[in-house]
């Protein structure tokens, strides 16, 4: 019997040491490169909340002008400047402003920035945590964004402190990155998801409105004033092969891209002191020509990844018309169809100029830039969450079906341009609960008129 079973264990196991050493390291590398295959690689967006303002802190258009007036800090010039841009902002009059904004003059505290922050993100954190029935000490990664406002302790120590996060959480805290800081969240968070596999990663968006408000008089430092409203958002995302089945969307593509290095796209919007001491920030002339070259850049990168063949020919083929060839009957270079590979957009709620610019530039149709258009009119500019709440629209008005492509496109200060491409990889229920469920009826609404 012995002998037996000797027989046929060194049938299997090489007769010189070589061999054996040989057969060890042949199986130690196949199971090295089973595990690495098996890892996934995807980063998969379960789900994600954003912030609705309670009703009493809006600020309907002509309660801004009176409140303006009300102030008595400005002049007639500088009070017709900001009437005349209130009603050509595309914003109506269900955005929100922090309560600390409504009185007179604002009470624009350290501690009433806390409490804003508070009740924005500790809102959409539970939220999201509670629909999933997740455990906070699950979290294994913490991302926020907020750019103007950076208290001490931090924004993700606020956080971890009001829910028990576990004590190895990896969390980050970005600040000074703009309205494009949303997608840099991502993109940070993705990134460390690929690091520490197997884990769940929460993004919080938001910008705090109370701590930076202008109290000068000078008029491009005057327009965030007039243009930034509350709102946030939080992301829950994943590296786990096993929520794929459970997750939203899963993530194609990131590109960013910077363009600091110029002089005008670095101070296109510049925190600055006015002349009378008042801390703004200010929003240059060259912001558009500025926002549309750094468009210009970024899809220069991100086309190759998401356009059909047929797209990049017919644009390299119209540069060698014009560059090459210099044939006059090329006057512009072909502006690819976007449309043939993406079926939404989410284009940056920064204002009615940048949707309008960044629409007419990429030849997209006038629905494509709904969803941007009307969370500017309801919600105004939210900064890095706005795409966020141009998601939720698409969802809430039924248009995200599985399969579909989303492109979203944020801007913000130094200059940059981020880029994001999510796929639908679940059937998305319109009549889910969100911030455009008790409106989803009204809208979309009729273009604000131009002056």
């Amino acid at each position: 019997m012995e002998t037996a079973l000797l027989r046929s264990f060194s049938s299997i196991i090489p007769e010189s040491p070589v061999s054996l050493t040989h057969f060890l390291a042949a199986t130690v590398l196949i199971i090295v490169v089973l595990c690495f295959t098996s890892r996934s690689k995807s980063t998969y967006l379960i789900d994600f909340t954003c912030y609705r303002p309670p009703e009493s802190l809006r600020i309907a258009k002509e309660s801004y002008i009176e409140h303006i007036e009300m102030s008595k800090l400005y002049d007639k010039e500088t009070y017709s400047f900001q009437v005349k841009v209130l009603e050509r902002s595309g914003i109506g009059d269900e955005s929100c402003m922090p309560i600390a904004l409504h009185e007179l003059p604002p009470h624009s505290s350290l501690h009433a920035a806390r409490k804003e922050t508070e009740m924005v993100l500790f809102s959409v954190v539970k939220d999201l945590l509670s629909k999933h029935k997740i455990n906070p000490k699950s979290i294994d990664i913490l991302v926020s964004n907020c750019s103007l406002f950076c208290p001490t302790p931090s924004i993700t120590s606020m956080v971890i402190n009001k829910f028990g996060f576990r004590s190895n959480i990896k969390s980050v805290n970005l600040s000074g990155m703009g309205c494009s800081a949303g997608i840099l969240s991502i993109s940070l968070a993705k990134d460390l998801l690929k690091v520490h596999q197997n884990s769940l990663a929460l993004v919080l968006s938001m910008e705090a409105v109370t701590p930076n408000g202008y109290m000068g008089t000078k008029k491009s430092m005057l327009l965030p004033n007039l243009l930034f409203r509350m709102g946030g958002a939080a992301i829950l995302l994943s590296s786990r092969k096993r929520d794929k089945r459970i997750a939203k969307y899963e993530l194609q593509h990131i590109v960013r891209t910077h363009i600091g290095s110029d002089d005008e796209a670095y101070q296109s919007v510049f925190q600055q002191l006015d002349e009378a001491g008042h801390v703004g920030v200010s929003l240059s002339r060259a912001l558009i020509p500025v926002a549309t070259n750094a468009l210009r850049t970024n899809i220069s990168k991100l086309g190759p990844l998401v356009l059909p063949y047929s797209e990049q020919l017919r644009y390299v083929w119209s540069i060698i018309h014009k560059k090459v060839l210099l044939l006059p009957s090329q006057k512009k270079i072909y502006a690819p169809n976007f449309n043939r590979a993406l079926q939404h957009f989410c284009i940056h709620a920064g204002g009615r100029a940048v949707i309008d610019g960044i629409v007419d530039s990429l030849r997209l149709d006038k629905e494509d830039g709904e969803a941007s258009r009307m969370t500017l009119h309801r919600f105004g500019n939210t900064s890095s969450s706005s795409i966020w709440y141009e998601l939720c629209y698409l969802e809430a008005k039924g248009r995200m079906k599985k399969g579909n492509q989303v492109w979203q496109i944020a801007f913000g200060s130094g200059f940059k341009c981020n880029s994001a491409i999510w796929k639908c990889i679940s059937d998305i229920d319109p009549t889910e609960r969100n911030a455009w469920s008790d409106r989803t009826y009204l809208y979309p609404i009729d273009e604000v008129p131009k002056f």
